[in-house]
């Protein structure tokens, strides 16, 4: 028998905003069955958005939402502000629940590209500042987001061109606690374990990020990836094991129903996010900051129907958004 979800992990205050971006050095990591066992874990503790960072083509998400009345970031113009409406009328409404349990009250939001595999190509933002004022629009309480690109390469690539790079500006976004996915293989911990020294090296705080190690097939893991996962946990905020479901192998994110302890470890995935966010920043969270514009553009220089970036509706103006505050 399932135990209620809802008691699984704290609530978190309506003033607050907890931002979990998925990461991974390499492809075939997990990372969006995480961002989706994630997406319900927090749903228990308060409004939560998965946004699908990556090109239509190349995503799993869009799938989820054929058939369904939602527009997708494609109706969300980038030359005119936003609404809170407007944003969640574009999102799917997502409930996953276990075998033969019937679904709960925990649902989540999704955003993705959702128009036919033909249509011109979003010109998505690749600062997370720009996803962080989308959500803070929205008005969601805790944001995943289902992101792209390689970790360990970004923050070199920046490193060598002097510049913030993605990674960095994930963890740079107010209550951010990110969270690294890396196959339970050997050359997944190995690609895992470079990761976590590139972000050392970096001095990006691994005190408040999560690892998910996910397992490719059942049984126990690789005597390689026990003793990564035991050095791992002394150095980040938790490590967390991700079961095998056939579920998801066999139906990818159309999967309506996961094994138990499936979402069980999202719970535990979510309890991990939610410890390390009271560690840094206290409990309850504190209030989320307003993000502000950075730099304007006209709109004639946004090509429609792209979404380069996201404008407030207090602005009126099209804008890349950075934070006003951010993290330690």
């Amino acid at each position: 028998m399932l135990r209620k979800r809802a008691d699984a992990v704290p609530q978190l205050p309506l003033s607050a905003r907890l931002a979990v971006p998925v990461m991974a050095a390499t492809g075939g990591s997990g990372r969006t069955t995480v961002a989706r066992l994630l997406g319900a874990g927090l749903a228990s503790c308060g409004s939560t958005v998965v946004l699908d960072l990556a090109p239509r083509l190349s995503s799993p998400w869009p799938a989820l939402l054929a058939g369904q009345q939602a527009g997708g970031l494609a109706v969300l113009p980038p030359d005119r502000p936003l609404t809170r409406s407007a944003v969640q009328q574009a999102c799917v409404v997502q409930r996953t629940h276990a075998v033969g349990v019937e679904a709960g009250s925990g649902a989540w939001h999704l955003l993705s590209d959702g128009q036919d595999w033909h249509a011109r190509p979003l010109d998505l933002p690749e600062n997370p500042a720009a996803w962080y004022q989308l959500a803070a629009i929205g008005g969601w309480q805790a944001v995943v987001a289902d992101t792209v690109h390689p970790l360990a390469h970004d923050l070199l690539t920046a490193r060598c061109a002097g510049k913030t790079g993605q990674t960095r500006g994930w963890y740079d976004l107010p209550f951010s606690v990110p969270v690294l996915c890396a196959a339970a293989t050997a050359q997944g911990m190995r690609s895992l374990q470079q990761a976590v020294m590139v972000l050392h090296a970096e001095g990006l705080p691994l005190r408040r990020t999560v690892v998910a190690l996910v397992a490719t097939g059942d049984g126990r893991p690789p005597v390689a990836v026990r003793a990564g996962a035991a050095m791992l946990t002394s150095r980040t905020a938790a490590v967390v094991q991700v079961p095998h479901d056939p579920h998801v192998h066999a139906h990818s994110l159309a999967a309506a129903c996961l094994r138990s302890r499936t979402l069980q470890a999202g719970d535990r995935l979510a309890g991990a996010v939610l410890a390390a966010a009271h560690a840094a920043w206290g409990r309850p969270m504190p209030d989320a900051p307003c993000p502000a514009p950075a730099a304007s553009r006209p709109a004639s220089a946004i090509p429609a129907p792209a979404v380069a970036s996201f404008a407030t509706a207090s602005s009126g103006t099209p804008a890349l958004i950075t934070p006003a505050v951010t993290a330690s």
